[in-house]
């Protein structure tokens, strides 16, 4: 495959949706020598998703982007069946930023009938998201692990908002001996602050004014950090403040974290990540920040 250059309309990446094409392409990929970097999302993309995508063209020689909307991470009072799916102009967002190829099965091609194998996730799966999403991190690690195993690549690409999601698929690689690199990419925000998410689009204008609460707790975290403050306890009650104040009053979690473990912690460092889940009406946003970036 051959990336556009010098036309208008740069072409398309390849389609696929079944596993036997895919692996002939990529095998041909990799006989003739070439890196392959991934990004896997589940649509509805926005320029968070395609910075991944962009960081992957210039680093790997082939990028492949998978589009799966996984129903294994989802709890049965979530939001499944409404998450966006807009494949059309995913495509034309992607020939754009020039990937090579998107894989996009069905639920049934990745869950054939009988499908009854789940990955048990590692240890900074159960607090946090764990806790709040029972179930969630064994959909996240099986889909991850199956989308390692059908797109042999080199690197696979994670967004750093998910900051959980993206140590609990490390660490799964780590533990397993996956032959991939996985690497987390900057959170990419708003002019106002918010980080960008699938799921913003559910906010409504009024919403979505009260959302920059989220981000801006933890940037509050982080002044008081830079004004060399310490006590973690006295600094997630004023995330809380800050959020309460706006009127987010729902609140799954506020946390300031070991970067590795994310076990709360007592006093913070240079490296302490805070973290945040709310919602804001009846749209749940997470976000986080390393307190000293």
């Amino acid at each position: 495959m051959s990336r556009s250059a010098g036309t208008d309309a740069p072409a398309k990446p390849l389609i696929v949706t079944d596993r036997d094409t895919l692996a002939a392409v990529l095998a041909k990929v990799r006989s003739d020598g070439q890196t392959i970097g991934l990004v896997p999302t589940m649509g509805a993309l926005h320029d968070g998703h395609l910075s991944l995508v962009r960081r992957a063209v210039r680093e790997c020689d082939f990028t492949v982007v998978t589009i799966f909307v996984n129903p294994t991470q989802f709890g049965p009072q979530e939001d499944f069946a409404r998450y966006p799916r807009t494949l059309e102009a995913d495509l034309q967002a992607l020939a754009q930023a020039q990937a090579d190829l998107v894989y996009a099965p069905t639920a049934e091609q990745i869950y054939r009938p009988g499908f009854s194998t789940f990955v048990d996730p590692p240890d900074v799966a159960q607090p946090l998201e764990g806790h709040c999403r029972p179930g969630h991190f064994r959909g996240v690690a099986t889909i991850v692990l199956k989308l390692f195993h059908l797109v042999p690549a080199h690197v696979a690409y994670f967004g750093r908002k998910d900051y959980q999601q993206w140590r609990v698929i490390q660490a799964m690689a780590e533990d397993l001996d996956l032959p991939i690199r996985v690497e987390a990419c900057p959170t990419v925000r708003e002019p106002d602050g918010l980080a960008m998410s699938s799921r913003n689009r559910y906010l409504t204008p009024a919403e979505r004014q009260q959302a920059v609460a989220v981000s801006r707790c933890l940037l509050h975290a982080a002044q008081l950090a830079a004004q060399g403050e310490t006590r973690a306890a006295m600094m997630r009650q004023q995330m809380r403040d800050v959020l309460t104040r706006s009127g987010i009053t729902r609140i799954d979690y506020v946390a300031l974290v070991d970067p590795l473990t994310l076990t709360e912690v007592e006093e913070v460092h240079a490296d302490t990540v805070a973290l945040v889940a709310a919602f804001v009406g009846g749209t749940r946003l997470i976000d986080n920040r390393q307190l000293k970036e």
